[in-house]
C-alpha cells in the first residue's frame, strides 16, 4: 500500500512516485532599479491538471498559447477556480499598457522543467494599483471566460504599483519523480 501526502500546492501524490508544481518569480522595476523581488508558489487547479492529463496521456490536443493575467482583488486561489469563474472572482484588472493578457512564452522542457525565464512576461502599469496576485491561462482576452485555467497564486504579501512602474513575471512548473 502507497503512502500518500498533499504538497503545499495542493495536489496530492504517492510518496516516492512523482512531485509537480509550478511557482512564479516577479520583479517591480521602478525607474529602472528593482524595488521588489519575489517567489510564490502556485496552485495547478483542477482544471489545469484535468488538462495536463488529458493532453500528456489522453486525446485531448495540446494548448499552443498560454498567457499571464493579474489581479486585484484579495483572493485565494481555490482548486474548483476555472476560466470562467476566476476573473470576476479574484478581481482581474487591465490596468497595464499591454491591452490583453501577457503572452508566456516558455523555452523547451529541460531537466524535468519549463519555463519563460530567458524571456519573462512584462506587464507596465497605467495606474496606481495594488496586485495581489497572478495566473495562467489559455485565453488571451483580458477578463475572458473561456478556455482553460492551468494555475494561480496569490503572491503572500499584495504588491502596490504605480504609473509606469514594470512587473517582470517569471512561471517555471517542474516534475520530478523519486
Amino acid at each position: 500500500m502507497k503512502t500518500f501526502r498533499k504538497l503545499r500546492s495542493g495536489l496530492l501524490v504517492p510518496v516516492n512516485d512523482i512531485l509537480c508544481g509550478g511557482k512564479f518569480h516577479g520583479k517591480i522595476i521602478r525607474a529602472g532599479r528593482v524595488i521588489d523581488e519575489f517567489d510564490c508558489k502556485n496552485l495547478v487547479v483542477n482544471q489545469g491538471l484535468n488538462y495536463m492529463l488529458g493532453a500528456a496521456l489522453g486525446n485531448q490536443g495540446a494548448i499552443a498559447n498560454w498567457y499571464l493575467g493579474l489581479f486585484t482583488g484579495n483572493y485565494t486561489p481555490v482548486a474548483s477556480d476555472t476560466a470562467s469563474t476566476f476573473p470576476g472572482n479574484a478581481t482581474e484588472t487591465n490596468a497595464y499598457t499591454y491591452g490583453s493578457r501577457v503572452p508566456y512564452q516558455p523555452y523547451a522542457p529541460a531537466s524535468q522543467s519549463i519555463s519563460n525565464s530567458l524571456g519573462p512576461s512584462s506587464f507596465t502599469f497605467n495606474g496606481n494599483i495594488t496586485v495581489y496576485g497572478a495566473f495562467l491561462v489559455s485565453n488571451s482576452v483580458i477578463g475572458g471566460t473561456t478556455g482553460t485555467l492551468f494555475s494561480a497564486a496569490q503572491f503572500g504579501a499584495s504588491k502596490s504599483v504605480v504609473n509606469n512602474d514594470q512587473l517582470v513575471l517569471t512561471y517555471t512548473f517542474s516534475a520530478t519523480s523519486s
